[in-house]
């Protein structure tokens, strides 16, 4: 098992919205993370920063294939294409992330 942590901006204005539709994630959005071998998978907002912090714990053996099954699978899409306006990436970001990857530099043993 593998820990994951990232962060993304949200934009003041989308703060409600993007907390409505995550009290409902759609069925299928939940069933490609399982499928996705993710676990634990979390996202917390600070406020007023609008920073959303999200945790997750991957049980597979393939990051890189279960990553890139989510992004082809099409409700998965339709979601993200709703959440994506909402959100506003960090410019410190590298290349090629949307959620700014995070090193993880301590957890209880």
């Amino acid at each position: 098992m593998k820990r994951y942590g990232s962060v993304l901006g949200l934009k003041p204005d989308q703060i409600a919205q993007y907390k409505r539709i995550h009290a409902d994630v759609w069925p299928e959005v939940l069933e490609q993370i399982k499928k996705s071998n993710i676990t634990n998978y979390s996202i917390f907002l600070k406020e007023p920063e609008n920073l959303l912090f999200s945790y997750y714990e991957y049980v597979g053996d393939d990051h890189e294939a279960d990553m890139a099954a989510m992004a082809a699978d099409p409700r998965t899409q339709d979601w993200w294409a709703i959440c994506e306006p909402m959100q506003a990436p960090l410019d410190t970001r590298r290349e090629g992330e949307w959620w700014a990857g995070m090193e993880e530099v301590f957890h209880t043993p």
